[in-house]
């Protein structure tokens, strides 16, 4: 053991087209993919209609060279067709990846660095490990942690399959309701990598005794991927330095240039607090979730471009879509604003009907293979996003019919919009009803309470935490800080004065960072999507189909170089903030309560209380809970709201009496809970008074339970932050 100190740190009117000129400049890069060499003359447009649900059929593209040589040179000259690089030879094509593994490195650097400063989690103990996963992060963690301990892997699997401690006295199945198989995957290759380490005799972890300081005890604490915390995170962190490598690529082949994956690369950079939080929250579902979304768009967009579709390309589409929608819940939502825009792009006419079905067909063999691997999760065949497939379907199989109406061509448009949108939400309502579903309800309410008065215990227990509430003013202002913003509505306008050209793909990418735009400014924590895709739509900025008049005149890496070194004036002072971060985990009155729980009560002793504290007390002490931070069940959210009655204005027999129904022995009671305010209206007394009017203006019974918890509660334990009650049966 080695003794090691740690010391606390807390805290002009447009031009005609003109043929794209091929640059053999490395700076200047291949032409955008889509454009090619320039082809015959199309023949002049019909008198008649153009473009109304793919009427226009497909424009003529160049299709990707066959090779020669055997499997190893058609799979080269494929990923050089696939990363824009066709006219390009094998050295520029490893050059791309080399770049790309280059940013992956420097990506998993950064969050790693970031992660570390934040709580120095290399010296923390295993239970401040535990408690730095907070709220959801400690619940996602605690199945992890199960199948680890377990005395076999499929023991460990069948214990998240059969949980007794999460919803007591239920037994549910928390991989079929949580998203758990990143869990599982990681539990296994951990299982696997200590087993071969100790097999060939290599020291996978270092363990040496922390001291504290402040009177504190000394700690024990471990380094090393044989660690099981230090293991999860590192996976974390590398799959998402990995996805930077997508976005190089992504960057790269949506404009037809490297400068265009630079540039994604630095903006995604100097915007790195807007884009990600994985370097803060790494259990989170969308850490595992979004890396496979960026190689879906990517995929998406290869397919757009295509001229011939193959069976790899869609195959590789499915499986994104699976990976993406396995790990998270909300993956559903994001993939319906993605059938939306590309369902737009059609009904205008830049995608014909053949390719859209093949794509529709894709998502719904994704959504059936997750219904199947999620346990049958109704959710899944309840959603807008199966809606919208199936109506989409159907009005792709009435085109027939939609062309002998007699109605102009955007009367036409907004027919089949109408169709689908009012078919989608129709559809949707009767498969809850059918299949009884109101796990997703919550959602609906959300909405609503954006654009009216609606109010409710749920949609405010949402709206008064700030990720949930609308983009805050400052955001729009940082993006034009560093550029991102202006750079990117100089694409998008230049987009829609060329839409009459054949870019099908950045037509899509469009419309969906308006979908994009509309998520984040409704709920705040969605910019999460938003300003990634910003970061690749700021590539076209080196697209040569698009700006090629300009880089007639200017060569191409003066302008973009210029560009981002004006980005870098905010962008390195982003950065620099970031790196500035330094601190410790340390929560000592939660420590105090673990280990008070562990050691003073039984192993069976069911307990109660705010859900980020449950999360902790589940993860660490092992007992079992009644609620917990997953609150996209209908049934948790009715246990949470009597949980929450503690904060009300109601009597304490009545809410004791609530309790003992759900089996609880102890309710942890946190004082500031009581009297926190977010906002106007959001304090827990002043929710229950929207929910509970008749009790408004009573003393709040977490005040009186602070002074006096007698005769229907018993204090058992208490410090500066919980006191737990015990509940006095009758």
């Amino acid at each position: 053991m080695v003794l090691q100190a740690r010391n606390k740190h807390r805290e002009a009117a447009p031009k005609p087209p003109q043929p794209p000129r091929v640059s053999q400049s490395p700076l200047r890069g291949a032409p955008d993919v889509g454009a090619g060499e320039p082809g015959p003359e199309r023949a002049p447009p019909s008198p008649g209609r153009k473009g109304a649900a793919g009427r226009k059929g497909p424009r003529a593209e160049t299709a990707a060279p066959s090779a020669g040589g055997g499997l190893g040179g058609r799979l080269a000259a494929r990923l050089r067709w696939a990363l824009g690089l066709r006219r390009a030879g094998r050295g520029r094509t490893w050059t791309t990846l080399l770049l790309a593994a280059f940013a992956a490195v420097l990506h998993w650097s950064h969050i790693t660095h970031l992660f570390e400063n934040d709580r120095h989690f290399s010296h923390l103990s295993t239970l401040e490990r535990e408690m730095a996963f907070r709220t959801e992060m400690g619940l996602y963690y605690s199945y992890f942690k199960t199948i680890v301990e377990a005395p076999s892997f499929l023991n460990g699997v069948w214990m998240i399959m059969n949980d007794k401690l999460t919803e007591y006295p239920l037994v549910i199945n928390t991989l079929k309701r949580f998203n758990l198989y990143p869990e599982v995957i990681l539990a296994s290759w951990y299982r696997i990598y200590t087993k071969i380490m100790d097999l060939i005799g290599i020291q996978t972890k270092i363990c040496w005794t922390v001291t504290r300081g402040e009177g504190l005890s000394p700690i024990e604490s471990c380094e090393g991927l044989g660690d099981p915390a230090c293991f999860y995170v590192a996976v974390i962190f590398i799959l998402n330095g990995l996805m930077m490598a997508l976005f190089f690529i992504y960057g790269t082949y949506l404009s037809g240039s490297r400068l265009g994956g630079l540039v994604t690369v630095l903006c995604f950079f100097f915007n790195h607090g807007e884009c990600t939080r994985v370097m803060w929250t790494p259990p989170l579902r969308e850490s595992f979730s979004y890396p496979f979304l960026v190689l879906q768009m990517l995929l998406v967009t290869h397919i757009l471009r295509a001229t011939k579709l193959y069976k790899g390309s869609l195959i590789a589409l499915c499986i994104s879509n699976v990976f993406f929608m396995l790990p998270w819940q909300f993956a559903q939502f994001v993939l319906l604003t993605q059938i939306a825009s590309l369902f737009a792009v059609y009904v205008v006419g830049y995608i014909d009907i053949c390719k859209l079905r093949k794509i529709i067909y894709i998502h719904m063999i994704s959504l059936a293979l997750c219904f199947v691997l999620m346990f049958g999760n109704s959710m899944l065949l309840t959603s807008y996003y199966a809606s919208s497939l199936v109506i989409i379907w159907g009005i792709l199989a009435m085109k027939p019919h939609f062309l002998k109406i007699n109605v102009s061509e955007l009367s036409l448009w907004v027919i089949q919009g109408c169709f689908w949108l009012f078919g989608t939400v129709i559809l949707k309502y009767l498969t809850s009803k059918i299949f009884g579903i109101a796990d997703d309800a919550h959602i609906g309410n959300l909405l609503t309470s954006k654009f009216f008065s609606y109010k409710d215990f749920d949609t405010l227990l949402y709206t008064c935490a700030a990720e949930f509430d609308f983009m805050e003013k400052e955001t729009p202002l940082r993006y034009t800080k560093t550029l991102l913003l202006p750079v990117v509505l100089v694409v998008f306008i230049a987009i829609v004065r060329k839409v009459c050209l054949s870019l099908k793909s950045l037509v899509y990418h469009a419309l969906q960072l308006l979908a994009y735009t509309a998520l984040g400014i409704l709920i705040m924590r969605l910019k999460l999507f938003l300003t990634p895709h910003m970061c690749v739509m700021a590539s076209l900025i080196c697209s040569r189909q698009l700006f090629g008049w300009l880089f007639c005149k200017v060569h191409p890496g003066a302008v973009v170089f210029a560009i981002l070194a004006a980005m870098s004036i905010q962008g390195s002072a982003n950065l620099q903030t970031q790196w500035n971060i330094v601190g410790e985990f340390s929560n000592l009155p939660q420590e105090e309560l673990i280990e008070w729980i562990k050691y003073s009560t039984k192993p069976d002793a069911v307990f109660a209380g705010a859900m980020p504290t449950m999360a902790s007390v589940k993860l660490s002490a092992l007992r079992p809970i009644v609620n917990h931070p997953h609150y996209e069940d209908a049934g948790l959210r009715a246990r949470t709201k009597i949980v929450y009655s503690m904060y009300s204005r109601k009597a304490a027999e009545e809410v004791k009496r609530e309790l003992i129904k759900l089996k609880v022995n102890y309710y942890i009671l946190e004082e500031s809970w009581c009297v926190r305010r977010s906002k106007p209206g959001c304090s827990m007394p002043e929710i229950w008074d929207v929910e509970d009017p008749a009790n408004a203006g009573k003393t709040p019974l977490c005040n009186l339970l602070v002074k006096d918890s007698k005769p229907h509660f018993t204090t058992v334990f208490q410090n500066s932050v919980y006191k737990v009650l015990e509940v006095v049966k009758e």
